[in-house]
């Protein structure tokens, strides 16, 4: 009969549920919980420098892996650094169960030493919490915590462990099983079969794919169903690689920074076929004028999204792998040659890209030439600015799961700690994580961790010393009147990643920054590379914020 604490049940829990990484920072509050870490034979510890780098480094592992992840904080300072990392999950529907400590239970509510309350501030960023009571309770929370974080539409789940409840000792005669992920119910045939009649009558139909068909498992039978109906598809920002990038269906992303040709191509649409998405403003802009003559299918496993911002003609409440999957049979096969031909019509009045575009030492010149160079396996990770959304533009996806970004939440600092969890979960498979000067501060003290682990990621720091979109709608919305959008000093991130024990380049002044990248990207181990880029280089084309997708504004506007 097993006699254990309530930390050492925490710990055997992991093991026994699969966990073989846990990101994390010990605290006076949580040193039980670390007292039994040390004492495991298969669980890895990674100590990030930061709590918002441990929840991203546990992130990293769940976006790549679709496996839920599990990170450790402390009481006080250590569970509010976690909270942003959780939020994010929470955003953007990634699973993992956050373990935090807390003052021991006598002392709740006193305003203790590093108190804060953790359980009431994670109720609105997390799928569900618990604030533990006695270490008899983790028998059952543990398992029902694993379930919540992977079932349905996946998310963050916190448990915040007071200390005497980490050095309870309890007697309990067998272990539970590990969290089961349950299976999905099957879908409505009605729904699925009102669905496809929608899909067969359309003319000008739309497939409008998001996150949700990733965490669903659910990209071949996407790619199945554009192909069967010859259906046009569009990705959100978190949906990219669901079909390649080089697809002849693919339109690529939608909404603020998408191509003209999609945007306008969705203004067209008599059907929208929309899987995964939440009708986030950056996807649709001004919602009442987003696709205003299409019919719309909403396929979603969270049903209080199905109507929610955009009403719908039919909805099917399910997994998405599932609804594509019973869709299949009934939808027809077809050319829908006009529709497609309507459409490359609008690729050549508005092609993607110019050919300026790709002059050397642009951004997009850059992102396809590491494209290249890293080869079609790696992890892409980025931060969040003109970077992300240059990437999110150029780089050549062909893979679901492939794009570790922050989209709900939009969180600078993410892209290093992600890449890392990445690199962690898959070391065999190369990391590339782009990331702004301004992101990479958020969050640079994982340097450290980097070179501690010895992982194999490799950053790119586009640095164009400021704040790049920031000071972008400065220049478009606000007359001009740029003020904390740039830096007054120019950092040597070079020397900086040196000083961490990093391998580092700088193709500032470089004679021949292609080889001197080449080498830099076939260093073993992690690497920094910093690249110099002009701070009048601008994302377009761009939707005004709060303005129809149609409304797009692009190089011709600055240029005024």
């Amino acid at each position: 009969m097993p006699r254990l604490n309530g930390a050492q049940i925490i710990i055997r829990h992991l093991e026994r549920q699969g966990i073989r990484i846990v990101a994390g920072i010990p605290g006076g509050a949580n040193l039980p919980l670390y007292d039994a870490l040390a004492a495991s034979t298969s669980i890895r510890h990674v100590l990030a420098r930061h709590e918002q780098g441990a929840g991203f480094i546990a992130q990293g592992m769940a976006r790549s892996s679709g496996q839920t992840a599990v990170c450790f904080a402390t009481s006080g300072p250590g569970a509010t650094n976690i909270l942003t990392a959780l939020a994010d999950a929470y955003l953007d529907s990634v699973p993992l169960v956050c373990i935090t400590g807390q003052v021991p239970s006598s002392l709740l509510g006193t305003d203790a030493f590093q108190e804060v309350d953790t359980y009431g501030m994670s109720m609105p960023i997390t799928k569900h919490n618990y604030l533990v009571r006695c270490a008899a309770d983790l028998l059952h929370i543990l398992p029902k915590a694993f379930q919540l974080a992977g079932s349905g539409r996946p998310g963050p789940v916190l448990i915040d462990v007071p200390k005497d409840v980490q050095t309870e000792v309890v007697e309990f005669e067998s272990w539970p099983e590990p969290g089961p992920v349950p299976a999905h119910q099957a879908d409505d045939p009605e729904a699925i079969r009102a669905a496809a009649a929608m899909i067969n009558e359309a003319a000008r139909p739309m497939l409008y794919l998001g996150g949700g068909v990733i965490h669903a498992g659910a990209a071949v039978e996407a790619r199945q169903l554009a192909e069967q109906g010859r259906i046009p598809t569009v990705m959100t920002l978190m949906g990219l690689g669901i079909l390649p990038s080089d697809h002849p269906l693919s339109l690529g992303m939608l909404g603020m920074h998408a191509s003209r040709a999609t945007n306008l191509a969705m203004e067209e649409c008599d059907l929208l076929i929309a899987a995964g998405v939440r009708f986030d403003d950056r996807a649709t802009g001004r919602i009442n004028a987003f696709c205003p003559r299409a019919k719309v299918i909403h396929v979603d496993i969270d049903a209080s999204e199905i109507g929610k911002l955009r009403s719908v003609d039919a909805g099917i409440t399910g997994d998405a792998r599932q609804a594509f999957a019973a869709l299949l049979p009934h939808v027809h096969q077809r050319d829908c040659h006009q529709w497609n031909s309507r459409i490359q019509q609008l690729q050549r009045d508005y092609p993607r890209f110019q050919a300026q575009d790709f002059a050397k030492g642009r951004p997009f010149a850059l992102i396809r030439r590491v494209a290249e160079l890293v080869g079609p396996e790696a992890f892409i990770s980025t931060d969040v600015g003109k970077h992300q959304m240059w990437v999110a533009q150029a780089y050549p996806f062909i893979d679901s799961r492939q794009l570790l970004t922050s989209g709900g939440l939009g969180t600078m600092g993410f892209g290093l700690p992600a890449a890392i969890g990445a690199a962690l979960a898959f070391p065999e498979r190369p990391v590339v994580c782009f990331s702004g000067d301004g992101s990479l501060q958020m969050n640079i003290q994982e340097l450290a961790t980097a070179v501690e682990q010895q992982v194999n990621i490799k950053i790119v720091v586009l640095n164009n010393q400021s704040l790049g979109l920031v000071r972008q709608q400065q220049r478009l919305f606000y007359e001009q009147h740029y003020f904390a959008s740039s830096y007054r000093i120019a950092i040597d991130f070079a020397a900086i990643a040196r000083g961490f024990g990093m391998q580092a380049y700088d193709l500032a002044g470089a004679q021949d920054q292609d080889t001197l990248l080449q080498q830099a990207l076939q260093q073993p181990g992690p690497c920094l590379i910093n690249v110099p880029i002009d701070i009048e280089e601008e994302v377009y084309p761009m939707v005004p914020p709060g303005a129809a997708n149609t409304t797009m504004i692009g190089d011709e506007y600055a240029q005024n």
